[in-house]
């Protein structure tokens, strides 16, 4: 029976389509329906647009000495502000310009119906009279709004405590807030074919390069989705090189961290719906930034991002090592230092490698378990794998200690990434390196360095090099790199987005310079 009324629906539907001469199309471009003078029509037609949706609601009203209906969508409706702001002040005056009964209300006249029924699925309510092929879509959104709280995954020690959240407008408004400057351009996109998702791309007028705004613009607009629901699908449409593991684009939730790039001549895209912006072009670098490195004096940022960047050769190649010095060099390590990894490993029937894959296979078990079970529970189950299952696993003869303390080093490098993403690219590294050594010891560790660093000089993020300022070399690029210098020495911008401006309009330490 629901598949006849179904059927029924969608014959009337196409019957009053072809009266307004209107086809159906798998198109993302819609044809223009005209409204008709007829009243009960349009609303059929909507109806029938809307597939006889139960939250669609109408409400009669008398206006203008002829009758009318209100057209609104009730889970997107803010029913109070609809009473309040159109109903009453329609019932009291019943005539008259209708800008000027509801001052409070943006109101929009049109004759298109496509364009009505587009403006009831963004929560605005519609206005029909009878007699009259003009039409009124008027604003009466709902807004349920999140508190802006900070990150969780990107808590800093120092500086702003505010984060993105999921509705657009608010976080222009926290950019804006931070950027007081004309200059700061907006531009709007809507993608999505059946599901219309609004897009925002952010960028500095007179710092960021034409070329780089005309290349993302070219490649969103070029998106053929029926919907966006998160930034990550809005990445992968936009990045240069898809199957690399390596992300290439920065994704951030900080305003602070956001504005820092987009006043160096980046470009942040923003999606309605998800607390996250996009950065655009990025380097390997800018993912071991982070904004402690610019809050703290110069001398400890310089220090903590310089063993932030250890992390990363950690992260993926201490457990390769130490599988190729056990497997094919222990000769290099001290005679104390083997005899006392030989006797741990005397009672273990595995190989290094086995014992590496087990470890890091558990490690993997215990970090998704500690983030998909609640916050309190996740912090029992890393206590427990840490310790019980691990001493477990020891005494059980699986697993040497010298394994555990290696994958617990990787672990806590791995840890040390700023970006979630950059993170678990390593981690995905560490496998490969770890066979390699395995097969062909050192050599085969070098063989994989090799081929990650070609591919790390050979991808590109927005016509970026990946390894800029390193290759191509760049020196004055260095003083933001693996250290970072003073901010009154930072007197030039990254050129690795090509900014039409490269020196900063005014930083010094003029006061230091004055005669006595």
């Amino acid at each position: 029976m629901a598949e006849t009324g179904d059927r029924n629906v969608y014959r009337k539907r196409k019957r009053i389509q072809s009266r307004y001469g209107k086809k159906e199309s798998h198109s993302s471009k819609q044809k223009e329906v005209e409204s008709a003078s007829s009243l009960a029509e349009n609303v059929d037609y909507i109806k029938e647009s809307l597939f006889q949706s139960a939250d669609l609601k109408k409400r009669s009203v008398h206006f203008d000495g002829r009758e009318g209906m209100l057209l609104y969508i009730e889970s997107l409706t803010d029913d109070k502000r609809l009473w309040k702001e159109v109903l009453q002040p329609i019932t009291r005056h019943r005539e008259g310009e209708l800008e000027e009964i509801l001052p409070a209300v943006d109101i929009k006249p049109e004759r298109d119906l496509t364009k009505g029924v587009d403006a009831l699925v963004d929560g605005n309510s519609l206005l029909f009279l009878e007699e009259s092929r003009e039409f009124f879509i008027l604003g009466t959104g709902a807004a349920y709004k999140r508190d802006i709280k900070e990150p969780e995954n990107e808590s800093v020690v120092r500086g702003a405590h505010d984060g993105f959240v999921e509705q657009l407008t608010i976080n222009l408004y926290s950019i804006r807030k931070r950027i007081n400057s004309p200059r700061l351009k907006v531009r709007f996109f809507e993608i999505g074919r059946i599901a219309k998702t609004k897009v925002a791309m952010v960028y500095m007028e007179d710092l960021a390069n034409p070329d780089l705004i005309k290349a993302v613009e070219e490649r969103v607009n070029t998106i053929t989705a029926d919907t966006l629901t998160s930034a990550g699908f809005l990445q992968e449409f936009t990045e240069d090189a898809p199957l690399s593991p390596f992300p290439q684009h920065l994704n951030t939730e900080r305003p602070d961290r956001t504005v820092a790039h987009v006043m160096e001549g980046r470009v942040a895209l923003l999606l309605e719906g998800d607390p996250t912006a996009l950065i655009a072009p990025v380097t390997l670098f800018a993912f071991y930034q982070t904004p402690d490195d610019y809050h703290s004096r110069w001398i400890v940022g310089s220090f903590v991002r310089a063993i932030r960047l250890m992390s990363f050769l950690i992260a993926f190649q201490l457990p390769a090592f130490y599988i190729a010095t056990i497997a094919f060099h222990a000769a290099i390590l001290p005679i104390d230092l083997i005899f006392s990894i030989k006797g741990s490993l005397e009672q273990v029937p595995f190989p290094p490698l086995i014992e590496a894959l087990l470890m890091e296979l558990i490690f993997e078990l215990l970090r998704e378990a500690g983030i998909r079970l609640p916050s309190r529970v996740g912090q029992t189950i890393g206590i427990v794998g840490g310790l019980v299952i691990g001493d477990a696993i020891v005494k059980a003869g699986l697993v040497s200690y010298t394994m555990i303390i290696v994958v617990a080093m990787t672990a806590i490098a791995s840890f040390l990434v700023p970006s979630n993403e950059m993170s678990a690219s390593i981690r995905i590294l560490r496998f490969p390196m770890m066979i390699a050594a395995a097969t062909f010891g050192y050599i085969g560790i070098s063989f994989v360095l090799m081929i990650i660093f070609i591919h790390l000089i050979k991808i590109h993020s927005f016509g970026t090099p990946y390894l800029a300022p390193v290759a191509p070399l760049r020196i004055r690029d260095m003083k933001d790199t693996f250290l970072r210098f003073p901010i009154w020495i930072l007197r030039n911008r990254p050129h690795d987005p090509h900014p039409k401006r490269m020196e900063q309009e005014s930083i010094s330490r003029e006061w230091n310079r004055r005669d006595p």
